[in-house]
C-alpha cells in the first residue's frame, strides 16, 4: 500500500509540474519574464537562481507556480505579462492545460501500445421483428460513429444518447462506407420473450486493426471520453444530482490510486489501472482548469478576452489591479473550498478504514 501511496503522490507531482512547465515554457518563448519557476508549496528545501528565474523546490508535494511579473497588475517592464500583446498572454495561460490534456493522451498512448485491435460500438444482433433491421436503418456489423453530433465511444454512449420519438441525426459505418440517417424517429416496443419495451437491437463491439493510424485514432477517442465524463460529472454537480462532498482533492486522489493499485489482481495490472487512471485524472485536470472560474487558468483567460473587447471598444486601458482582486477573491474560495474538500476527504478515509 506504502508503495502505491508513494507512486501516487509523484504521479501527482507530475502533473502539477508539468502544468506549471507548460505554462513557464511558453512564457520564455514568449520572452516573458519569469521571476521563479517552483515545484510545490511551502517553505523552500532547495533553490537556484539561474539568470532572471529562481528555480525552487518546496517541502509540500502539491501545487507549484510560475510567477511572472506583471502577473497580477501593472509594471513599467516592457518584458512584463501584462504589457505582453493578447495573443502571448492567452498563449501562456492555455499552455498549462494543454500539457495536461497532451499527457493523459500520451498514457494512453503508450498503454495502447502492442494492443491487437481497438474495439468499437457496433450493431451485433436483432430481436425478432425489430423494425430497424434494414438497409435504410441499421444492420448487425455497422459501427455506431454519432448520435445528434456526440461521438459513440461505447455502447453506454447509445443508451445515453438515443431518444425515443426524437427525430436524431445517426452517423454509422458499414462495409468502410460512411451513412447519415437523417431525421431517424425510433420507437420503443415490447418483444416476445423480453419483459419492458426496447428499440430492438443488441450491441455489442467489432475491432479495427491495429495499424498506427487506429492507434492514435483509439487513444484520441479514448482521451476525448474522459473529457466527456468530466463534463456530464460537471453537469450532474450544477443540477444537484452529485454533491459537493463527492469531490476528491489532491489526498483523496492520492488514496484513489493506491486503492486502485492494491486491489489490482497483479503488480502488471495494478501499474496498467494506475496509470489509466492517472491519464483520466490529467484530462479531469485540464478540463478543471479551464473553467471560467475567477484564480482559475480559465477565469484568467476570460477576464482577457472580456478586457480585450472592452480596452478595443472604449480604446482606453483598464486597471489590471481590479481584476488581480477578482481574481484574489476567487482564490480566496477556492482555497476554502479546497480546505473542504481535503476535510472531507480525510474523514472520508479514516471511515472507510
Amino acid at each position: 500500500m506504502i508503495v502505491y501511496i508513494i507512486i501516487a503522490v509523484l504521479f501527482f507531482g507530475i502533473l502539477v509540474g508539468i502544468h506549471e512547465f507548460g505554462h513557464f515554457a511558453v512564457a520564455k518563448l514568449c520572452g516573458i519574464r519569469v521571476e521563479e519557476f517552483a515545484m510545490g508549496m511551502g517553505p523552500a528545501i532547495f533553490q537556484k537562481q539561474k539568470g532572471e528565474t529562481l528555480y525552487s523546490l518546496r517541502c509540500v508535494p502539491f501545487g507549484g507556480y510560475c510567477a511572472m511579473t506583471g502577473e497580477d497588475g501593472e509594471s513599467e517592464d516592457p518584458r512584463a505579462f501584462v504589457n505582453q500583446k493578447v495573443w502571448k498572454r492567452l498563449l501562456v495561460l492555455v499552455a498549462g492545460a494543454f500539457m495536461n490534456f497532451l499527457l493523459g493522451f500520451v498514457i494512453v498512448f503508450i498503454l495502447y501500445t502492442g494492443a491487437s485491435g481497438y474495439a468499437v460500438p457496433a450493431i451485433a444482433s436483432f430481436m425478432d421483428g425489430c423494425p430497424y433491421e434494414s438497409e435504410e436503418a441499421f444492420l448487425a456489423g455497422d459501427w455506431l460513429i454519432s448520435i445528434d453530433g456526440h461521438r459513440i465511444y461505447s455502447t453506454s454512449d447509445v443508451s445515453e444518447f438515443l431518444r425515443e420519438n426524437t427525430p436524431q441525426k445517426i452517423v454509422l459505418v458499414r462495409d468502410g462506407e460512411t451513412i447519415t440517417l437523417h431525421d431517424f424517429t425510433m420507437q420503443k416496443q415490447e418483444y416476445e420473450g423480453s419483459e419492458g419495451r426496447y428499440f430492438g437491437f443488441r450491441l455489442g463491439y467489432d475491432y479495427r486493426e491495429a495499424t498506427f493510424a487506429n492507434h492514435v485514432k483509439a487513444s484520441w477517442d479514448q482521451t476525448m471520453e474522459f473529457v466527456r465524463l468530466v463534463w456530464m460529472s460537471l453537469k450532474q454537480l450544477v443540477t444537484g444530482q452529485a454533491k459537493v462532498t463527492d469531490l476528491s482533492g489532491p489526498v483523496g486522489i492520492v488514496d484513489m490510486m493506491a486503492e486502485t493499485g492494491e486491489n489490482a489482481e497483479s503488480a502488471s495490472d495494478a501499474a496498467f489501472n494506475i496509470a489509466f487512471l492517472g491519464a483520466f485524472i490529467a484530462v479531469n485536470l485540464a478540463v478543471m482548469n479551464m473553467l471560467p472560474i475567477p484564480a482559475l487558468d480559465g477565469g484568467r483567460v476570460f477576464f482577457l478576452l472580456i478586457t480585450w473587447v472592452i480596452e478595443s471598444l472604449t480604446h482606453k486601458k483598464l486597471d489590471p489591479k481590479y481584476e488581480g482582486y477578482i481574481h484574489g477573491a476567487g482564490m480566496v474560495l477556492l482555497l476554502a473550498l479546497m480546505g473542504f474538500v481535503l476535510l472531507n476527504d480525510i474523514v472520508r478515509i479514516v471511515k472507510g478504514g
